[in-house]
């Protein structure tokens, strides 16, 4: 970092919140979507000069300001779990504000149903919190043990309850951000109202491009463990799942898991029970009488499809692997170790949505693409989908691909990872649907971004000008910067 810039920082913050050390700046380089690259020591993309940690709103607001001020490209973190390349630096002038050190639970208030925190509060901390008063946030990730609330509001998180209690944009009741001007800006905590467009949409998946989250105030809800039951299915393709997953939704019942494996992604998760066929999976909580009637709705509807149902599964074996199913830190360094030994990279996903019409004809297009057009076909370990998260007019797609590595750590995305995405996307836009459920566009989405948006990508440009006309707030995150794609993504 040059010295004009590190005196600056020190005339904000203290000198211990400003970290410069070459391991965590190396680490901050990129986020989840470059780990092999990274744990090879085969990156090619600028370090950002430092890492600040600011511990209030008022020094995120300065830090902003100054880095405005000074044409420094600032990169939003908190939590780190992000994997669309939203964390990765583009820029040679960049630091990274990580909010971890704003982790105080400011407020929790059973009587109007929702709490209030810092950004950098743990999702998992929170959660325990209120469990221990019998509530729930209803979020639930994957990441839950590591993510932190700033991070999960700015990427548009969505949970594995989200078909019962909504995604993060459902669930947030008011917030604090703060411009790359400087400006606070605070939406007041109310249960809806109608002034104007809501402007929590603004921040809510923002992904740091436009401004930084300080405090978020979310909806809770009453915790039901003991009414908890499971169910699961074998079924024999995809379009039954989807059938019986849509009979259920439509008919108005809210499971709070509703999931479809296929034969593939089944294997790698039920392979002590699944014999070859699709997994159909639900979990239903709540109040016993609601419990009760969407237990009935499930059977029903499954019922209806009985020709398609091999055999009903024991729900312990449900319930079992749904308590293993969030990873903490633990499980993601397992993930390195084991990318470092053996040179494969499990867990590669691209999620999607459409409505019910159109995505088992996206799923049925990019199996059969991906296995007639990929060059690389022969080191894929696994290549499948589910859908975890429905709605009344449609659903997700989540296809997950695995493979062996057989080329150089720095060509591994452009040589694997790269091409199926790009298929997955095209033949999802093709239909109608969006190329990024939940987990954003980050830097390697940004490419489609105009063509995810059509029309409306007008709307989102103007946001930019208007919040960050210096664009100092996360370059090339969400709006697409053709030189830097070129020479990071499809180099």
């Amino acid at each position: 970092m040059d010295a004009q810039t590190f005196e600056g920082l020190k005339s904000i913050i203290s000198e211990e919140q400003i970290v410069t050390n070459q391991e965590a700046l190396y680490d901050a380089t990129v986020d989840r979507y470059k780990k092999y690259a990274k744990v090879k020591n085969a990156l090619h993309v600028p370090s950002p000069a430092s890492i600040v940690y600011p511990y209030s709103t008022e020094e995120v607001k300065s830090i902003l300001a100054f880095c405005n001020e000074n044409n420094i490209n600032v990169i939003s973190r908190s939590g780190k779990t992000g994997t669309e390349g939203g964390l990765e630096n583009w820029k040679e002038k960049s630091i990274v504000v990580d909010g971890s050190k704003m982790n105080n639970i400011v407020k929790l208030d059973p009587y109007n149903m929702q709490a209030t925190v810092q950004t950098g509060v743990v999702l998992q901390d929170l959660e325990d919190e209120l469990r221990k008063l019998g509530y729930t946030t209803g979020h639930s990730p994957q990441s839950k043990p590591v993510a932190q609330m700033g991070g999960l509001v700015a990427t548009r998180s969505i949970g594995q309850f989200s078909t019962l209690y909504g995604a993060i944009e459902d669930m947030v009741v008011g917030l604090e951000c703060v411009f790359p001007d400087g400006q606070i800006s605070k939406i007041k905590n109310v249960p809806r109202r109608s002034g104007g467009p809501d402007i929590r949409h603004i921040a809510i998946g923002n992904e740091g491009t436009l401004c930084y989250i300080t405090e978020v105030t979310v909806k809770i809800f009453k915790f039901y463990p003991e009414n908890n039951t499971f169910y699961g299915y074998l079924v024999d393709d995809m379009d039954s799942g989807l059938q019986m997953l849509r009979e259920v939704i439509v008919n108005g019942f809210r499971p709070s898991v509703a999931r479809l494996y296929s034969e593939e992604d089944a294997r790698q998760h039920f392979s002590h029970f699944y014999k070859g066929k699709c997994v159909l999976i639900f979990m239903v909580e709540g109040p016993e009488g609601i419990v009760k009637a969407t237990n009935e709705a499930i059977e029903q509807s499954v019922d209806k499809f009985r020709s398609s149902v091999v055999e009903k599964v024991d729900s312990s074996y449900i319930e079992e692997w749904f308590n293993n199913l969030n990873w903490g830190q633990d499980r993601i360094d397992k993930e390195i170790q084991d990318m470092i030994e053996n040179d494969t990279h499990d867990g590669y996903t691209t999620e999607v949505s459409a409505d019910w019409e159109n995505i088992i004809k996206i799923y049925n297009n990019v199996m059969h693409r991906v296995k007639n057009e990929f060059d690389r076909v022969e080191d894929l370990t696994m290549l499948g989908g589910h859908s975890s998260h429905s709605y009344i007019n449609g659903t997700n797609m989540y296809f997950v691909y695995n493979y062996t590595i057989n080329c150089a750590p720095e060509e591994e995305l452009q040589t694997y990872h790269h091409p199926i995405h790009e298929i997955i996307i095209e033949e999802t836009l093709k239909l109608g649907g969006s190329m990024c459920h939940h987990h954003g566009i980050g830097k390697y989405r940004s490419e489609w971004t105009k063509e995810e948006h059509g029309s409306a990508y007008y709307m989102l440009e103007k946001l930019k000008e208007a919040f960050d006309p210096k664009g100092i707030m996360s370059h090339g995150t969400i709006f697409p910067k053709k030189e830097e794609i070129e020479k990071y993504i499809r180099d």
